[in-house]
């Protein structure tokens, strides 16, 4: 039996695959289980792998700690989960972190702790539980986080969902104020609505949500899951809006490439979960733990975040080049490409064709490329996509 009918007898269908097998990887390359054909990747397992495929000084890491402690309850303290907390805090500026597996379980974290913080100052007969969250954004899998994604096409099939979320219109303040009543606890955005269409918000917009919610006392929770870790040219996408949430959730390229998801909290709210209140059988494991702080001594430098904005300016221009591409949206290494007559989605299947893993979002091609991909591996990812396009275009 061939690995994708194994796969498929056993397997939930709960994703639409491509028909390929990958069985390893290097730097920036990926290679089929037949070693046949490899792929250079603009995907990064959707942003997750951002150092590539088995970088040296990660496995290390990774490896030197699956031989010392793999597991252990959050009943026991670990210095490599004190370390990781420590150093994601210096440099995010925030107070405390609660580690989890997920973007979902961050975003779950981080709406408890709002409905949390606003039960203990106003009570509960306040009712002051419902959070606001944008139309067209994403914020997870969960029933909960499902519930406050704002896109109908996700809200079918698993009632009843979860009741406390708002959905105000993106980059429209008046609909956002005259939603925020004595009933909301929290807001919650994406700086760059990423499975949304890769659409940035505006700044001023950003600014002024900022601003009413410190008057108000809501809580504003940044879900940076796919935007943080340096994917958009700083370490966190919120320094380019500036502003300063009072709740960030990370994920995805956290430790480049094992799960973990991550909530961190301001002074105001960092003790609002204590013991009993909430809880992860993994969150912290040790192995993310080593694999992160890789990721942190890597993704947190200046000059590597300089270059991850270099990089950007320079796809962005060899994109521009290419007829069919009407333009590009995004920050950093987090793009949204559009095209004027093609289809993302078969485009993107004809890539992988010719060797080369890109992503969709809604109508567009989308690109999240290991940050520490080099020039010459830009070139050539960008060469099979110009091909494919333009073999489209004389077909």
């Amino acid at each position: 039996m061939s690995t994708i009918n194994k796969f498929n007898k056993y397997v939930m269908g709960t994703y639409g695959r491509y028909d390929l097998v990958l069985e390893k990887g290097g730097g920036r390359t990926a290679a089929d289980e037949n070693g046949v054909k490899d792929y250079i990747d603009f995907g990064s397992g959707i942003g997750t792998n951002s150092l590539g495929y088995c970088d040296s000084e990660w496995v290390e890491a990774v490896c030197s700690q699956a031989k010392t402690l793999q597991h252990t309850s959050n009943y026991y303290y670990t210095k490599i989960q004190a370390d990781f907390a420590a150093k994601l805090c210096g440099i995010t500026g925030y107070s405390k972190v609660f580690f989890g597996n997920s973007g979902a379980e961050a975003n779950e974290c981080a709406i408890k702790l709002a409905r949390k913080y606003s039960f203990d100052k106003y009570g509960k007969e306040a009712k002051r539980y419902n959070i606001i969250t944008l139309e067209n954004s994403f914020h997870g899998r969960t029933l909960t986080t499902l519930s406050a994604t704002g896109q109908d096409s996700f809200h079918n099939y698993f009632f009843p969902f979860t009741e406390g979320f708002i959905n105000a219109k993106a980059n429209d303040s008046d609909d956002f104020k005259k939603k925020a009543d004595e009933t909301v606890c929290a807001v919650m955005l994406e700086f760059v609505q990423g499975e949304g269409g890769v659409i940035p918000l505006d700044p001023a917009y950003v600014k002024e949500i900022a601003d009413y919610c410190s008057l108000h006392d809501i809580l504003f929770i940044a879900d940076e899951v796919q935007t943080g870790v340096g994917r958009t040219g700083t370490f966190l996408a919120s320094e380019q809006f500036g502003v300063k949430p009072d709740v960030t959730t990370l994920a995805k390229g956290l430790a480049g490439g094992i799960p973990v998801g991550a909530c961190l909290a301001n002074d105001k709210c960092c003790d609002i979960l204590t013991s009993g209140t909430h809880g992860s059988t993994f969150g912290g494991n040790p192995l993310a733990c080593a694999g992160g702080n890789v990721v942190l001594n890597r993704a947190a430098d200046k000059d590597f975040l300089a270059g991850v904005c270099e990089k950007s300016a320079f796809i962005k221009e060899k994109l521009s080049q290419i007829p069919e591409i009407e333009g590009i949206d995004g920050l950093g290494l987090m793009l949204g490409i559009r095209l004027k007559t093609k289809n993302a989605a078969e485009i993107c299947k004809n890539c992988l064709e010719n060797g080369l893993l890109v992503l969709t979002a809604k109508t567009k091609l989308r690109m999240l490329p290991p940050l520490n991909i080099t020039y010459e591996e830009i070139d050539k990812g960008i060469s099979i996509l110009k091909n494919v396009l333009q073999e489209k275009e004389n077909g």
